[in-house]
């Protein structure tokens, strides 16, 4: 599952979109390394080993992309106000979907544009437009916009670095792991900055 190469050059463009899919539709953000698949894709794109060029990547990455938001989506508005239903849950507050709520009426575009670029973070964005109910039309045009951005950078990154780096198939699980450790930085650091605020409060 997390042997990128192989996934890429084995499965080709079926099994790409089933594992960008399943990252975001299917919740396994955690498990399935979104970003550096495409890279791969893209590196191998240029090599000529996957099927349609870099056209088809792109154009897989997108749909599969858009296709796990809108599940994520449907789900998080179908099931969301069941388990926020009660005030005083154990684990969740009835003032948590109004705070979402507002976030998404007031953030909701922007989040959806970026929260794509951010591993871990664009699993649960689409999940919590539907939980907040934040109205489809706009969750779909704004989606769709950020999914289709995103497929295009990371698999041109990944095609413009297999152009410029000779025999690149010797390197590329140190590139992976860079920007695997890249991708993580934004989230890490929202994390952390959290933890410390967090902290300063209470003292």
């Amino acid at each position: 599952m997390f042997d990128v190469t192989t996934i890429v050059q084995n499965g080709g463009l079926l099994l790409l979109g089933i594992f960008l899919f399943a990252e975001v539709g299917l919740f396994l953000g955690f498990f399935l390394p979104g970003d550096t698949l495409l890279i791969a894709a893209g590196i191998y794109a240029h090599e000529g080993k996957m099927a349609g060029g870099v056209g088809a990547v792109i154009l897989v990455a997108t749909i599969a992309a858009i296709a796990g938001d809108n599940l994520a989506y449907y789900i998080g508005r179908k099931t969301g106000p069941r388990v926020f239903r009660k005030d005083d849950s154990l684990l969740f507050r009835k003032d948590h979907i109004l705070k979402a709520e507002a976030f998404y009426e007031k953030h909701g575009p922007k989040t959806l544009l970026i929260s794509h670029f951010l591993p871990v973070v664009r699993t649960f964005t689409p999940l919590l437009a539907g939980v907040a109910r934040m109205p489809y039309r706009k969750f779909l045009l704004f989606n769709a916009i950020g999914d289709t951005f995103w497929a295009v950078t990371v698999t041109l990154v990944g095609y413009y670095i297999g152009s410029r780096i000779p025999n690149v198939d010797n390197y590329i699980l140190a590139i992976l792991a860079f920007v695997i450790a890249f991708t993580l930085l934004p989230t890490v650091y929202h994390v952390a900055r959290m933890h410390i605020q967090k902290r300063s409060k209470k003292s």
